[in-house]
């Protein structure tokens, strides 16, 4: 009994810090094309497949083209948001290439909250 029930404990650790990871904020600031973050801000290729660390990842094979939708900036630069069909969601710079700039200039705006969460079927999950 005391086994089952140390397997429940340890069930909802790894549960609860799982959700913990998935709704962390990435970073305070991101640049965008617009202030909305609703226009395009390049056109990239996959220059490696990836594979992310849960769902708020944008998931790709190399080859493949993706839509730039916003850069997080400052604390971590390293990560981009962007399209891939129906698919959205963050991804390393590095594991792409520009192939084509979209748009003149950046605008720096704060992240939301909602930036950070994950996206299933048209529906937020919020952990």
């Amino acid at each position: 009994m005391s086994r089952i029930l140390d397997q429940r404990i340890l069930l909802l650790v790894i549960s609860f810090s799982a959700s913990v990871q998935s709704t962390k904020v990435l970073s305070e600031w991101k640049k965008c094309g617009d202030p909305e973050c609703e226009k395009a801000m390049s056109r990239v290729q996959a220059i490696m497949d990836y594979l992310g660390p849960d769902c708020r990842y944008l998931n790709f094979k190399t080859g493949e083209e993706i839509m730039v939708y916003s850069k997080l900036s400052r604390e971590n630069e390293n990560l981009w948001t962007g399209s891939k069909g129906k698919d959205f969601g963050y991804f390393p710079r590095d594991a792409v290439k520009v192939e084509e700039v979209l748009i003149g200039e950046e605008v720096e705006v704060l992240t939301k909250e909602t930036d950070f969460l994950c996206l299933h079927e048209d529906k937020y999950t919020f952990e």
